[in-house]
């Protein structure tokens, strides 16, 4: 059995964004039924119902296993259901939330040595205590043996960028698969999942990682590629920053799964700007034509 739940949906900022005052946004803060408020992107899994591991520590981490009852403490004083943290970039958005774990509460955390790199360089992250938390590095397509046995997550490379922040030279938005931007595959030894939060293109090397597995997770951020450009939110592409954009177009999301054979297909790192947050919007109704399903916190599902 692999219990996933989703801890958060959205991409950086959330939905709402704290400082959007967009009309997605405003019905968001207005408790719309139909653009229900979502946390930043954050998944767990385990295999047992008791062991839990979370994939991208959001700023919303605290709020998110406050609000999840998997991830409550069950024993002591002190105690926690979460045995590691894996994190697939060193973005904000998947990092920040280490900082909710720093009241020395021992787990593992995973990542691969670029990542482990930028943590590194920034003293606040010393916070956590390497000698309570220890820094595991993964190695692509290693595979991490977890509690209870047969569960595993193996790292696998996704084209992606540096964080924003880590941007540097001629070509800040370089699109690389050297360990910067991972995806992670989740098996019980029967069911496999993937989570690939972030990325910036689909390659054959992707495909066939995919293909036929029974749930993936996959960056979900924009409809279209100059989809903030003409909202008038930013001047960035998508592809600028590091983005496959949904809409079925020749490189677009739904077309590069159409022959993946995939049992489940879930859209997470969701930009509130992106009309697929709202439940009757044309957008909406096309990515579920095509057998997608928009997460949202509290989803839950057991393969």
């Amino acid at each position: 059995m692999l219990d996933i739940v989703v801890l958060g949906a959205a991409a950086g900022g959330g939905f709402p964004q704290w400082n959007s005052n967009a009309p997605a946004c405003q019905r968001a803060r207005s408790g719309d039924p139909a653009a229900p408020a979502r946390t930043q992107a954050s998944i767990a899994v385990s295999g047992d119902g008791v062991s839990w591991y979370v994939l991208n520590a959001s700023p919303d981490l605290r709020a998110q296993i406050n609000a999840t009852p998997d991830m409550h403490p069950k024993e002591g004083l002190r105690s926690t259901p979460i045995r590691g943290v894996f994190l697939t970039s060193g973005e904000i958005d998947a990092i920040i939330g280490l900082l909710t774990l720093r009241e020395r509460q021992p787990f593992g955390l995973y990542a691969t040595k670029q990542v482990l790199g930028q943590l590194t360089a920034n003293p606040i992250f010393s916070a956590l205590d390497s000698s309570i938390v220890p820094r595991n590095t993964l190695e692509l397509d290693q595979p991490v043996p977890l509690e209870p046995a047969g569960l595993s997550i193996t790292p696998f490379a996704v084209p992606g960028k540096v964080p924003l922040y880590a941007e540097r030279g001629e070509n800040p938005a370089e699109v690389m698969t050297n360990g910067e931007n991972i995806g992670l595959e989740i098996t019980d030894g029967r069911a496999r999942a993937l989570f690939i939060p972030g990325c910036a293109l689909m390659t054959d090397d992707l495909r066939a990682r995919i293909r036929g597995a029974d749930a993936v997770f996959f960056d979900g951020t924009l409809w279209t590629d100059d989809e903030m450009i003409r909202a008038g939110l930013g001047s960035k592409t998508g592809r600028r920053m590091g983005h496959m954009s949904i809409a079925d177009t020749p490189d677009g999301t739904i077309e590069s799964f159409r022959s993946l054979d995939v049992r489940r297909k879930i859209l997470i790192h969701i930009n509130n700007s992106n009309p697929v947050l709202l439940a009757e919007t044309p957008e909406r109704a096309k990515a579920e034509q095509a057998g997608w399903d928009v997460a949202f916190d509290g989803m839950k599902i057991t393969l």
